[in-house]
Formats: C-alpha cells, sequence, structure tokens
C-alpha cells in the first residue's frame, strides 16, 4: 500500500512530533528537545524550529501554520492535533515498519544518489533523528552515507546492526536493486 505524501512525511519526522509533545505533558524531557532543535536549526530548519518553540511556550493557534512551506506545517499540524487528541499522534514504534520504511528510504536514497538536493536534506534530517533514538537507527544512520555513496555489501552495511536493523537494512538493499535496474 502507497503511504500519501502527508503520511510518509509524518512517517519520517514522527520523532520529532512525539518529543515536542512528550516535552510539553513532561518537561523533563525538554533538554533532549532542545538538542534535536538546535540540530534541526542548524542544518536550515529555522523556521519550523521557531515554530515548535512557540508551541511549547503554550501557544496552540492554527495561524502558526501560515507562511510554512508544506512539510513544516504537516509535521505542526501533527504537533497541534496530538496535543489535543494523542489519539491522532503519528505510531512511532521504535522497531517501526520496515517493510513500509524500507521502499521509501531506498527511494530517498536513490533520488539522492542521482542530486535530488530535497531527498539528500530528508535523509539527512531522518539520520539525525535516528541518531538520537540509538541501537540499529543510530546504526543504519551512520551508514546511509554509505549506501547513498553506492555500497551496496549487506556484510559491511550491518556490521554493528542487531536482527530488525539487518532485515531492514536488506529490505533496502533489495529495493535499491530494483530502482538500480529501472
Amino acid at each position: 500500500m502507497e503511504l500519501g505524501k502527508s503520511e510518509q512525511i509524518l512517517q519520517i519526522h514522527a520523532s520529532l512530533v512525539m518529543a515536542v509533545v512528550q516535552s510539553i505533558h513532561n518537561p523533563e524531557f525538554r533538554p533532549q528537545l532542545d538538542q534535536v532543535l538546535q540540530q534541526s536549526a542548524q542544518n536550515g530548519w529555522q523556521s519550523l524550529v521557531d515554530v515548535i518553540n512557540k508551541i511549547v511556550a503554550g501557544n496552540r493557534d492554527q495561524a502558526l501554520l501560515n507562511g510554512l512551506d508544506e512539510e513544516d506545517a504537516i509535521i505542526v499540524d501533527s504537533i497541534l492535533r496530538g496535543l489535543q487528541d494523542p489519539e491522532t499522534l503519528p505510531k512511532s514504534e521504535q522497531s517501526g515498519d520496515a517493510t513500509q520504511a524500507a521502499p521509501m528510504m531506498a527511494r530517498l536514497i536513490n533520488e539522492a544518489r542521482r542530486g535530488d538536493h530535497s531527498a539528500l536534506a530528508m535523509l539527512g534530517t531522518m539520520a539525525e533523528q535516528m541518531s538520537g533514538a540509538g541501537g540499529d537507527l543510530a546504526n543504519l544512520a551512520a551508514v546511509i552515507k554509505d549506501m547513498i555513496d553506492g555500497e551496496r555489501n549487506v556484510d559491511k552495511l550491518c556490521t554493528r546492526m542487531g536482527p530488525q536493523g539487518e532485515s531492514l537494512i536488506t529490505l533496502m538493499l533489495s529495493e535499491l536493486a530494483q530502482l538500480d535496474t529501472h
């Protein structure tokens, strides 16, 4: 099943959305959120960071969406809806659904390899968030650049992976192989 663009954006940024909502409900999470926001600002997401800081400070006005690009607006809208109704929050299971994530990440890696700057930026943001999650996600973040550079050796890519990470990388490599033949 093909995910819509909004769902893909939310899937990619689920951990950010969850971190914002969590830190509003539990101030002890604020230092981690501040770190993520600082890194995001350094990577060119300043307008999103500014709006998130307003939300954390208590602003819940829909006018916060004004002037944001499509991706930022989807993220901010998800945060605002999640604060009103936690059921609307994107599901951010640590393992994630590899069958959903692999094709999307393979497509982004393939597009980045071909010089698509927005795919590269999106992968950079994802890698940032995955690094913060630790475990297999952090290890995956560490090998994304190798995959963009053309590395396809499963043993090299999976040296520090657990079983879930290996399965995700294997799925991504199989997707990339299909994309490389088209």
